[in-house]
């Protein structure tokens, strides 16, 4: 499995001018060879080659006035931005033909200086190391310092430095991580989405949701008016626009350590866990846009997914379609409508449920049923190497 392992970065001001400056050329390079095929397909000549775009926009344009500036960063740098924007290019493509799942991709777009993320990535060709005295080390920028919050398992294949919109910088590693299996339990959980609560498991838990957007909207609403005043262009305008975005960083760092902490104790505690696949999209265009987007759901449930597959546990999601809220999980009926204002219903049966908890347990029964059956064993055994003194078919037999 592979993971991303992120660290703040601290340049110092002459790095920061180097980046700056790595940032400006990969975002050149991508810019120039999309500009390239663009005005190939324009032309109506057939679309260009990696391999040729990858001479034209860099090796030739470096020996160009206009261009020569290029060789004052890494090489590695330039070809990582091309390959980004062959691979958005290839995925346009999948996507235009119906190759590859889900919504449809736009073409590749052009970058911008103005960009709220800036981003470059180095692989091993570029040869960056992280030194003894615990820096990272990138070619024609120097030793960067590190805050290392914990170790790295395994040599990283590659790093990538990014730049966000709070003027933060970090370092992205992708590693290799073998499972970690941990010790199997017998605990079983379904788990209920929703805003009151930002979550209900069918044991009965709920956890509360924080809501950290809503708790920030007094002081943003603040720093928005502060804005305003400030002149366009001015560098009073670039400092409150500074001090909104880190904010908004704050907001989200909280949102995501949330997110990490309960998922993993939901991992740790379950040997399954059982979800409903929301339309997250859909639930972002109505009126609770603002509070299905603080919730995060989508974040949460992939960390749930890919911790799963981690720590040895299984996960599994269940049709989005299902009636959780309105089928009793007493006696299996399904009722009309139900509004969200209903909080707690009683069933002909004479069950008395809380709506999201009755939700969670049925999601849990929809999920064990997916995947059990009736002897509580896989639904699809695995295949199993036929041994040779068992009976079958012959060669030749009719």
């Amino acid at each position: 499995m592979r993971l991303r392992y992120n660290f703040r970065l601290y340049p110092t001001p002459g790095q920061r001018q180097a980046l700056a400056r790595a940032f400006g050329c990969a975002r050149v390079v991508f810019n120039d060879g999309l500009r390239a095929r663009i005005d190939a397909h324009d032309a109506g000549l057939p679309y260009i080659r990696d391999g040729e775009l990858s001479k034209r926009v860099i090796t030739e344009a470096k020996k160009t006035p206009g261009r020569s500036w290029l060789g004052e960063v890494s090489a590695v740098v330039l070809q990582q931005a091309l390959a980004d924007l062959n691979i958005a290019y290839r995925n346009f493509f999948a996507s235009v033909t119906g190759r590859r799942k889900g919504p449809n991709l736009a073409p590749p777009r052009f970058r911008s200086r103005k960009d709220n993320r800036q981003a470059i990535r180095f692989t091993h060709n570029a040869r960056f190391a992280i030194t003894a005295g615990g820096k990272l080390r990138l070619p024609k920028i120097g030793d960067v310092a590190v805050r290392w919050s914990r170790d790295l398992p395994t040599e990283p294949s590659s790093v990538t430095v990014v730049k966000d919109a709070a003027d933060r910088y970090f370092a992205s590693f992708v590693v290799d991580v073998a499972e970690q299996p941990l010790p199997p339990v017998e605990h079983e959980t379904g788990i209920d989405l929703g805003l009151g609560h930002f979550a209900v498991l069918s044991n009965g838990r709920k956890i509360d949701a924080p809501r950290f957007l809503r708790r920030a909207e007094r002081k943003l609403h603040k720093l928005q008016q502060a804005l305003s005043r400030t002149q366009k262009g001015s560098s009073n305008r670039a400092k409150a626009r500074q001090k909104i975005a880190r904010q908004h960083a704050k907001v989200a760092d909280a949102r995501r350590e949330f997110h990490h902490q309960e998922s993993t104790t939901i991992v740790r505690e379950n040997q399954t866990v059982i979800v409903e696949d929301l339309a997250v999209k859909g639930l972002a265009r109505t009126r609770l846009a603002k509070s299905v987007h603080d919730a995060g759901w989508s974040a949460f449930v992939g960390m749930l997914e890919y911790k799963a597959g981690l720590y040895g546990r299984v996960f599994h999601r269940i049709d989005r379609w299902f009636p959780s809220s309105k089928l009793c999980s007493a006696c299996g009926t399904v009722t009309g409508t139900m509004p969200l204002s209903v909080r707690e219903w009683i069933c002909p049966c004479g069950a008395v449920h809380d709506r999201d908890i009755n939700a969670a347990r049925n999601i849990l029964a929809a999920g064990r049923a997916d995947r059990l059956n009736a002897c509580r064993g896989p639904v699809r055994p695995p295949l199993a190497v036929a041994q040779p003194d068992e009976a079958g078919s012959h060669r030749g037999a009719a």
